[in-house]
């Protein structure tokens, strides 16, 4: 199938799987024309894809990751021994990133809590006008 319909059966903009491809995520063939030509499965794999940059992975984590999934219904099972790990380690540098974040929005908490009534009274104004 070209990527127009690729798009289509998969809701991804074409750019967004050129870009796939450009981080050697999806590996079209080429036609005589230089049009790319897809698989079938890739409509699984564009999942696969998504699926894992909803979960915070990055598209080079999700390349090295990618060949050792598969799909069992909506869940995506992990193929290869050493992959645990590395979706451990992933797991664990997104707790620390959460971790890190919940700590700034703390300290823009006590910043936000020490401002004077008067500065805090004209901020709530100018924002309910934004928003």
């Amino acid at each position: 199938m070209r990527i127009g319909e690729l798009s289509r059966r998969t809701g991804v903009h074409e750019r967004l799987l050129r870009y796939y491809e450009e981080q050697y995520l999806l590996h079209p063939a080429r036609r005589p024309s230089g049009y790319r030509e897809y698989e079938e499965a890739d409509v699984a794999v564009v999942r696969r894809i998504r699926a894992l940059l909803a979960a915070g992975l990055n598209t080079a984590t999700i390349a090295t990751i990618l060949p050792c999934l598969r799909e069992d219904g909506e869940r995506l099972v992990p193929t290869c021994s050493d992959l645990l790990g590395d979706l451990l380690a992933e797991r664990a540098r997104i707790t620390q990133a959460i971790t890190d974040l919940q700590s700034s929005r703390g300290a823009l908490d006590a910043v936000i809590a020490a401002a004077p009534a008067e500065v805090a009274a004209r901020a709530a104004r100018a924002h309910a006008e934004i928003g």
